[in-house]
């Protein structure tokens, strides 16, 4: 698949006016909506995406209005050698079709903006949306590259919402139609938001195609009193109607507790290790799943200009020992398996730059 040129109006950390920059033509897009008490998980997920992306990131976050400062006074502190990495721009919470109340409510605060990306961000070709309680693992390149996977129907990709159907939350408790045998979770969600705006979707409700903005509004009134899980079921309900449409990636790239707190079910996370972590449930703040929490709290910590082995993996070493009375706590391989391999190229890439500069005097 060839992308087409993004031509979105990005801030650089510092800028005060919008610009439109050649570089970002090259980013990869990163959208997230914070609303609430978000902004902490947000900043923490950002800081994961810039620590290991080889590629410019721009971000965009959607947010309500009382964040906004908050987000930028954050971004701009980071500091110069990781500002340069990636572009942002901060979007108020604005929904095109429907009530607005409705939808800002619908799960979780202003979770349902994600459903709107296509339609805001119409000069943008593709992009990753993710969770705010998401940590990368790995480099966001790995996860873009997805996108030249994507046969010529294919316009989003989602992991299973569960591995194993007896157990899945879909399987045995939906009320409305889902994707596949278990459903997708929407945590962390590949988009060609051009497809996506330029496809008529299969529904149950008329006869003919509709364009994704005509489909929201009608979709959610039909299922209202039927959903449970907001804006990922009437993700899942398209799906189901245009199967076509879903390109599924394996686990690895959304691995939730649900993959290790009952036993380890992910597969794909237990040979290459875990990509993009999804620490829903709450589980970065309280103690149920202390291997998340330990995750969490070390990216957290981490300062930005400090060695990523001696003050990120091996505090994550140390934390891990105080997790082994838990499931997942007693495969520490699969947490740290991916994020060695990232931290080592990181390392390796430094090594190169730094020699390579040497070399030129």
């Amino acid at each position: 698949m060839i992308l087409a040129e993004n031509l979105c109006c990005i801030r650089k950390p510092g800028e005060q006016k919008h610009s439109k920059e050649p570089s970002s033509l090259q980013c990869m897009h990163l959208a997230v909506v914070a609303c609430g008490d978000r902004l902490e998980e947000t900043l923490i997920m950002l800081k994961s995406a810039v620590l290991f992306s080889n590629r410019r990131l721009c971000f965009h976050i959607f947010s309500e209005d009382s964040l906004k400062p908050e987000f930028e006074k954050k971004l701009q502190e980071w500091p110069s050698s990781y500002t340069k990495k990636y572009e942002y721009n901060i979007y108020p919470i604005t929904f095109s079709v429907g009530n607005a109340q409705e939808w800002k409510k619908l799960f979780k605060p202003c979770a349902a903006q994600r459903l709107f990306l296509p339609v805001i961000l119409k000069d943008v070709d593709s992009l990753l949306y993710v969770d705010t309680d998401v940590l990368f693992l790995r480099p966001i390149d790995d996860i873009w590259h997805i996108l030249k996977e994507f046969n010529s129907t294919q316009l989003a990709a989602m992991a299973p919402e569960h591995e194993i159907p007896k157990i899945g939350w879909y399987s045995r408790f939906a009320r409305h139609p889902y994707y596949g045998t278990t459903g997708v979770n929407s945590g962390v969600m590949l988009m060609n938001l051009t497809r996506i705006r330029n496809t008529q979707f299969k529904n149950s409700m008329i006869p003919g195609g509709l364009t994704w903005e005509e489909m929201l509004y009608p979709l959610y009134q039909k299922y209202k009193n039927y959903i449970t899980w907001g804006d990922q079921d009437l993700l899942n309900i398209i799906f189901y109607f245009n199967p076509e449409c879903l390109y599924v990636f394996p686990c690895q790239w959304n691995y939730r507790p649900d993959h290790c707190m009952y036993g380890s079910n992910c597969k794909g996370a237990e040979e290459e290790g875990v990509s993009i972590l999804h620490g829903n449930r709450g589980v970065y703040h309280d103690d149920k799943q202390p291997t998340f929490k330990a995750l969490y709290e070390v990216i957290r910590d981490f300062p930005f200009e400090d060695n990523l082995f001696q003050s990120l993996y091996y505090p994550l070493q140390s934390k891990f020992l105080d997790t082994v009375h838990t499931l997942c706590g007693r495969i520490p391989q699969v947490f740290l398996k991916q994020i060695e391999k990232t931290m080592k190229k990181v390392y390796e890439n430094r090594v190169i730059v730094y020699l390579g500069a040497n070399h030129r005097y």
